[in-house]
């Protein structure tokens, strides 16, 4: 297991009366300029805190990681800490049995990621039809038998650590008249045979996500999906997260919202020091699922909203249903309104997918600042690119299109780049600045930057672009060192943020 490294703030090394386990590293530090650790998963206040050690404590720990033991008399500076890291309130009592049963679940970074779609096997002795589409999921149509047998299993084996704990969702769409369970098995590290545990998990279990907990011997894990009745049954993605339990989705305090369809995005609010604005970061492409820029907000010091999505392979480009859409704005405006603040202090950015994200609801927020690393606005077009323009280069694309518009032809196409055009030409851009860097040569969407200049009709509009010599993924470096830059000026200049 690894190390989990606390903090303690406090005159009395608490150490010394509660039990700490050999993974916990336990730091006690009263001055805290010597806290030489560049960030703590976990911290213990057990005093007040002045504005200088207040300021410190931002830099070294997280949100939703500090707790306050309760009969500390708290004071202006450690009200403020507390607020912006989202603190627990603890007794000494209730810190123990913290510290015994649940900081485990403090581990430094997040992660998570799907059973390959492409690793399903079907049972061969299922004598329905078999409909294949890509990483939207296989269709069976048949009979099941009246009792639930192996209909499906996933060849990819995951391992399971002493004390770990993992988190599934399944994905997927039936008929009525279909029966389906979840069945785990892990085998003994080192054997193919010996099963130590198990674990079924039936529908109504399946409503929420599902948890596995180990408390036996390493060993990797066996996933098959079960079923019974007569009828059509989906399966389409499954996915497993390193477990926070109860505190948060990938990272302590990240939110995970879910639709009627089984669809889902999340979300990690960090307050930071709670002055404008609230800068919000679409995640991009990419197959790991958890949080992606955390570092790089972090450090800007302001408060900050990570959004990440992986439906598909690598993320669904933030688009879906009404339901799923409402969820992404609810969230958004949520933070607005927990820091008090308006949408001209609301800053929305993205790169390549993420940008995407940031074009189509920064189009129903009109922020102050939309900042893009490598637009791209007809996303149907970016499937149509696959066959000649970036052929086997980026085929998720193709499952997107399918998606989101049913099929792969030119009507559906059209049909995806009007979502995202639409919505553009119905927003009002008059009090937002566009930040721009495109690649010349882009082979996703090369005609996204200088489209957009077409469709905005209001000379008033401030927009700043850079253009870079490439394709889409040619030079990620140079778009990403210009995306940092235009973020300094945006809270230099137009928010007066400077080193605190």
């Amino acid at each position: 297991m690894n190390k989990i490294s606390v903090l303690q703030v406090g005159n009395e090394d608490l150490s010394l009366t509660l039990h700490i386990p050999d993974f916990v590293d336990w730091n006690n530090i009263n001055d805290l300029k010597d806290a030489t650790e560049r960030s703590y998963d976990v911290c213990v206040l057990n005093r007040c805190v002045n504005k200088e050690e207040a300021y410190i404590l931002l830099k070294k720990i997280r949100a939703y990681t500090l707790f306050l033991l309760d009969d500390v008399d708290v004071d202006q500076w450690t009200t403020w800490i507390c607020t912006s890291r989202r603190a627990r309130v603890l007794d000494i009592q209730t810190l123990q049995e913290f510290v015994n049963d649940d900081i485990k679940l403090f581990f430094s970074s997040g992660y998570g990621e799907k059973f390959n779609a492409l690793s399903l096997s079907i049972s061969q002795n299922f004598n329905g039809s078999i409909s294949w589409n890509g990483y939207n999921g296989v269709l069976l149509d048949g009979e099941y038998g009246d009792n639930f047998y192996q209909i499906a299993y996933w060849k990819m084996n995951v391992p399971l650590f002493n004390e770990q704990v993992i988190d599934f969702w399944l994905e997927y769409e039936k008929d009525p008249s279909v029966s389906i369970q979840l069945k785990i098995e892990q085998f003994q590290s080192g054997s193919i045979s010996t099963v130590q545990n198990q674990w079924v998990f039936n529908e109504r279990d399946l409503e929420s996500v599902v948890s596995i907990e180990n408390k036996k011997m390493d060993g990797s894990i066996f996933v098959s999906l079960l079923a019974r009745g007569k009828g059509k049954l989906k399966i389409i993605n499954l996915h497993d997260h390193h477990s926070r339990k109860s505190y948060g989705a990938f990272f302590p305090g990240g939110v995970r919202y879910v639709t009627s369809k089984r669809e889902e995005v999340f979300m990690y609010f960090d307050p930071g020091d709670m002055k404008p604005p609230l800068c919000v970061y679409f995640g991009g492409w990419k197959t790991m699922e958890s949080f992606e820029g955390f570092n790089m907000m972090r450090r800007m010091g302001t408060p900050f909203l990570l959004i990440t999505e992986s439906r598909v392979e690598g993320g669904a480009y933030y688009l879906g249903d009404k339901e799923y859409e409402k969820n992404i704005i609810f969230g958004i405006k949520d933070c607005l309104k927990q820091l008090g603040f308006t949408n001209k202090q609301l800053v929305i950015s993205g790169l390549s997918m993420g940008s995407i994200g940031s074009l189509y609801y920064g189009s129903k927020l009109e922020p102050h600042t939309l900042l893009l690393g490598k637009p791209v606005m007809s996303v149907g077009t970016v499937a149509a690119n696959e066959r000649i323009k970036r052929p086997w280069s980026y085929p998720t694309s193709l499952d997107v299109l399918a998606k989101h518009s049913g099929d792969l032809s030119e009507d559906s196409v059209e049909k995806f780049n009007s979502k995202m055009w639409d919505a553009f030409d119905n927003a009002n851009w008059n009090n937002t600045i566009l930040k721009m860097a495109y690649m010349i040569e882009d082979d996703y969407d090369m005609t996204a930057y200088h489209k957009i200049l077409s469709h905005i009709h209001n000379t008033s509009v401030e927009i700043i672009g850079k253009g870079i010599h490439g394709r889409h993924n040619d030079d990620t470096t140079s778009v990403v060192q210009w995306f940092l830059s235009q973020y300094n000026k945006t809270l230099q200049i137009d928010f007066n943020r400077g080193e605190e």
